[in-house]
């Protein structure tokens, strides 16, 4: 079938499937179920009118416990068995995981990703966004920051493939580093240290997006106390510090879980810089990595990624809650 003449009929029938289905479950419900006739013609309208919101909420309902509750108990469910799927193993799996040395050094790295990735990508995007709202020029300066959001995590990978080379000629580490008479390295290669160059990349991917809330957010402040502090003799760091800071606190917090919930998600970059290799694994990648191998540890891996990223999520929804009271 035609793509064009296929996407029409998809239309037609989503959209005659919904307009159908709640006609039909109204008529349903006021005619069959709770008819608004008789005796009890009041209670009925009041139980009709009670149970038409989950009526409406049901198709929605529906869809998110197909492609997101199904999926997650058949995970877990998943995660209790042998590799090749047909020995019941109990918790094996993840017993096997926390005994690992490879899991621990990759859980350990996420750890370190979650507190400076979002720690930093904030900060420079606070300060970024009270700088660039003092300078003329400040638009320009925000596109130009705000530009990495649209490159894809593998292109902003490879671009910084040519920036850590090995090469005094292309990369800048070993141009600076010959420059002053040291030796070449490869900034992968090093110890420890090679999981923060590759923190550096999702930095400078984010920080563009804190800094777009967080201007927004800082030009929301109330002009009055601003000028009140500058009566009563506050410095520009006061000011800043200990009035405007405290009034966005409720988005700084809402910027800050949003990139954690994307770190403890990140795959490609680490995939592309190094994949996974010297001890530069995540929980993300090191579960890609048995995803053909061992379907059981993969899927436990999963389901540890979810328990991680769930009270992040959580306090996320908290806090955009507050944000609306």
């Amino acid at each position: 079938m035609n793509p064009i003449i296929a996407g029409l009929v998809t239309i037609v029938v989503g959209v005659g499937g919904c307009v159908g289905y709640f006609y039909l479950s109204n008529l349903l419900l006021d005619k069959v179920i709770f008819p608004a006739r008789g005796e009890n013609i009041s209670r009925n309208i009041n139980r009709a009118n009670a149970v038409r919101p989950w009526l409406f909420m049901f198709p929605a309902i529906f869809a998110l416990g197909l492609y997101l509750v199904y999926p997650v108990i058949g995970s877990f469910w998943r995660s209790l068995y042998n590799r090749a799927g047909n020995e019941f193993i109990g918790f094996g799996n993840y017993q096997a995981l926390f005994t690992s040395g490879d899991f621990q050094v990759a859980f350990f790295n996420n750890l370190l990703w979650v507190l400076v990735v979002p720690a930093a990508s904030t900060f420079l995007g606070l300060v970024i966004a009270q700088l660039t709202d003092r300078l003329s020029w400040g638009n320009i300066a925000k596109s130009l920051i705000f530009m990495p959001m649209a490159i894809s995590f593998v292109g902003a990978s490879l671009i910084w493939k040519f920036v850590y080379a090995n090469d005094p000629d292309i990369g800048l580490i070993n141009a600076i580093r010959d420059f002053f008479g040291l030796g070449v390295i490869d900034p992968m290669l090093v110890p420890f240290w090679n999981n923060f160059f590759l923190m550096v990349i999702l930095i400078w991917i984010q920080t563009g997006f804190a800094m777009v809330i967080l201007s927004a957010a800082l030009r929301g402040i109330p002009e009055e106390t601003v000028e009140a502090a500058i009566i009563d003799g506050a410095n520009p760091f006061q000011i800043f510090f200990r009035i405007k800071v405290p009034q966005i606190m409720g988005t700084i917090v809402v910027v800050w879980t949003t990139i954690t919930i994307l770190v403890l998600k990140v795959f490609d970059i680490v995939y592309t810089m190094t994949g996974g290799e010297f001890d530069t694994e995540i929980l993300p990648s090191f579960m890609m990595d048995y995803m053909f191998r061992d379907d059981g540890i993969a899927t436990a891996v999963a389901f540890v990624i979810m328990i991680v990223v769930l009270p992040v999520m959580i306090w996320n929804i908290v806090q955009a809650r507050r944000e609306l009271r």
